[in-house]
């Protein structure tokens, strides 16, 4: 079974259709941070839900942690807007055709965005991206979007660890046979070391995804067809 886990694509389409483009894989598992920052985040959105939604047995996404601003913010818009806002989701909702926001807007105007930001994301992938998993797993690989206690089994991690981090996850290595394939940190280059698989490497700043393909082994693909 061949396993493509896809870095934080973060709005950037182009580069995501580059990489599926590529795929040979049985399955395919999106890394979570779908949205913000890049300029395409509704088209991008769009596209790995109705992928999911068309293949529910073989493609997979996973809650980032800019997925999770993004819910905090339909939830209570005045309190969670600002961080959100100044965090990627200014180009979020640029992409859903929302603009002159800012985090200094005011209450109004934030919890209008909320609400129109809801209705264009429709009952059904809003509630897509409110049951995203916070983590995966296929026999001793675990996906997860930000890290994992290294001190704890995977089957026991919390999902803040999982969905944001944890402060030990890349200074402590793995000592029980696990491997974790995460996002979230940005790398110049794909990694495979002490238990951790890294391949968020910036598409939103560098112009380049990159995607771990997981069988016997790991090698990578990058958006732009050239070798890690």
């Amino acid at each position: 079974m061949r396993i493509l886990a896809i870095g934080d694509v973060h709005g950037c389409a182009q580069q995501l259709d580059a990489v599926l483009r590529q795929n040979d894989c049985e399955r395919v598992v999106f890394l979570g941070d779908m949205i913000d920052r890049g300029p395409n985040s509704r088209t991008v959105l769009e596209r790995i839900f109705s992928l999911q939604e068309d293949n529910p047995q073989t493609v997979f996404a996973l809650k980032g942690n800019h997925e999770d601003m993004a819910l905090r913010f339909l939830d209570n818009p005045v309190r969670n807007g600002p961080f959100w806002l100044r965090n990627g989701g200014l180009q979020t909702l640029a992409s859903f055709g929302l603009t002159g926001l800012s985090e200094l807007s005011r209450q109004n105007a934030l919890e209008d965005a909320a609400m129109k930001f809801r209705a264009s994301l429709g009952r059904e992938m809003a509630e897509w991206l409110q049951d995203l998993p916070a983590r995966l797993q296929f026999r001793n690989v675990h996906f997860v979007h930000a890290g994992a206690d290294p001190g704890r089994p995977m089957g026991t991690q919390d999902n803040a660890s999982c969905i944001w981090g944890h402060p030990d996850f890349l200074r402590v290595a793995r000592q029980d046979s696990q491997w974790v394939v995460h996002g979230h940190t940005i790398v110049d280059q794909p990694a495979i070391k002490n238990g951790r698989i890294s391949v968020d490497t910036g598409a939103y700043a560098t112009g380049t995804l990159t995607a771990a393909v997981i069988d016997d082994g790991v090698t990578f693909l990058r958006s732009d067809g050239q070798v890690p």
